[in-house]
């Protein structure tokens, strides 16, 4: 049974005489009420406020001490939570008194804008938006000046994107999500490059967002180099997809880092090419590879699909045979670092997250307008993330021997 709000008799008191006052009818009406004292309160600490500048209350002027003293008021509008409401700043001869409640140049004095940016990073647009704004607070704003207002965010988005990093990453997906822009008149289909890093207490970290051209190897060289450059010594894995020269891009930056090619990037290429009537065999058959415990074992599985289906599907076999150093990496490892390495699920699911957010967007104005919502939809996402994986302990005690002589105790938190 739902218990009943309980109320001391003194604030009993005081509601009553608000109702009795207002007389309010709806949810509406006790808005409008609570506006109203907002208001009185807001005036009434500016007048507090004026009197301790000045030093002697209003009409008081026994206790006057000061060759200063008010000199009228000067209007001014201000946006809160439950709409626009005008106040009466009191002035000074001097012109010295500086009203702390409302600040000189304060116009809102709600949390609208951080509404703002949360909705616009939940993937709301901008007239959507300024709706929101106008039937629930009554507060105008236009869609361009919601703009403008996210706009704002973009110093620290930016300044987000240049941090430094961590000195060693255990982990590094590396994927990129495409998005349409408008450049030049034209509609030009644009790649945000993601890369989210696992650092050595088994957090996740997004090491930023990037918006280039179409997805290349050379901007992925351009991307390995920035990470660099901003501190990350060492990467000891890294899990990408099938994209021609990816390998040496990384290889070129980090030439220690282990590479793992994605197995579903690579059963989804492999199977482009095999019939439908096919597929399902074809597929059980690459199962035998993928999920073998050893090595050995996969290469073994590999010869038998050669046999089977090598005459019939050569470029789905010969694609696993000309890829087999970077699609084999992860069977030296235990199956706790297997399952995070072997595809590239981690990065795909922030990327399906990020496409949720964007799809009322299907064309952005330029690369800030969509490196902006990305930042947000980012800040937004990561929020959620303070956990780590449950095996983390057992997989660092893995990394360190593996890899003995790449990580010292310093560099884990």
């Amino acid at each position: 049974m739902a218990r009943q709000r309980k109320l001391s008799p003194e604030r009993k008191a005081f509601i009553n005489n608000l109702i009795q006052h207002y007389n309010p009818q709806d949810a509406q009406d006790v808005q409008d009420m609570v506006k109203d004292l907002l208001g009185d309160t807001l005036q009434g600490m500016l007048e507090a406020e004026m009197d301790q500048q000045l030093g002697y209350s209003k009409y008081d002027y026994r206790n006057k001490d000061t060759d200063d003293s008010r000199n009228g008021y000067s209007k001014k509008t201000v946006t809160s939570s439950f709409g626009d409401i005008e106040l009466d700043i009191p002035r000074d001869r001097k012109g010295e008194f500086e009203p702390q409640i409302v600040k000189k140049n304060q116009t809102d004095i709600s949390n609208i804008e951080d509404q703002v940016l949360s909705m616009y990073a939940k993937g709301m647009t901008t007239r959507d938006i300024s709706d929101h704004l106008k039937s629930v607070y009554g507060v105008d704003a236009s869609a361009e000046m919601i703009s403008h207002m996210t706009d704002r965010i973009l110093p620290i988005a930016k300044e987000w994107q240049n941090r430094p990093l961590e000195k060693i990453y255990a982990i590094v997906f590396m994927d990129a999500i495409h998005f349409h822009v408008r450049q030049d008149n034209q509609t030009i289909k644009k790649a945000v490059y993601v890369a989210i890093g696992v650092k050595l207490n088994g957090q996740k970290d997004v090491l930023g967002l990037w918006v280039g051209g179409n997805e290349s190897a050379k901007y992925w060289l351009g991307v390995l180099t920035e990470i660099k450059n901003r501190g990350v010594q060492d990467i000891l894995i890294v899990s990408v997809d099938g994209l021609t020269g990816f390998g040496d891009a990384i290889s070129a930056v980090f030439p220690k880092t282990e590479i793992q090619r994605c197995i579903v990037h690579q059963i989804r290429y492999t199977t482009k090419f095999v019939s439908y009537k096919d597929v399902k065999a074809f597929i059980a058959d690459l199962k035998d590879i993928y999920q073998a415990s050893t090595e050995d074992a996969a290469l073994s599985a590999l010869d038998t699909l050669e046999e089977k289906w090598g005459t019939k599907y050569p470029s789905s076999v010969s694609s696993w045979r000309n890829n087999w150093s970077q699609l084999s990496t992860y069977f030296k490892y235990p199956p706790e670092i297997r399952k995070m390495i072997y595809t590239t699920n981690s990065i795909e699911n922030f990327n399906r997250q990020l496409r949720k957010v964007t799809k009322s967007k299907t064309i952005f104005p330029s690369d800030d307008s969509l490196f902006k919502m990305l930042y947000l939809a980012t800040m937004d996402i990561t929020k959620k993330w303070g956990g780590r994986n449950r095996d983390w302990n057992q997989i660092l005690a893995h990394l360190c021997i593996y890899f003995e002589d790449r990580i010292s105790l310093r560099d884990i938190d």
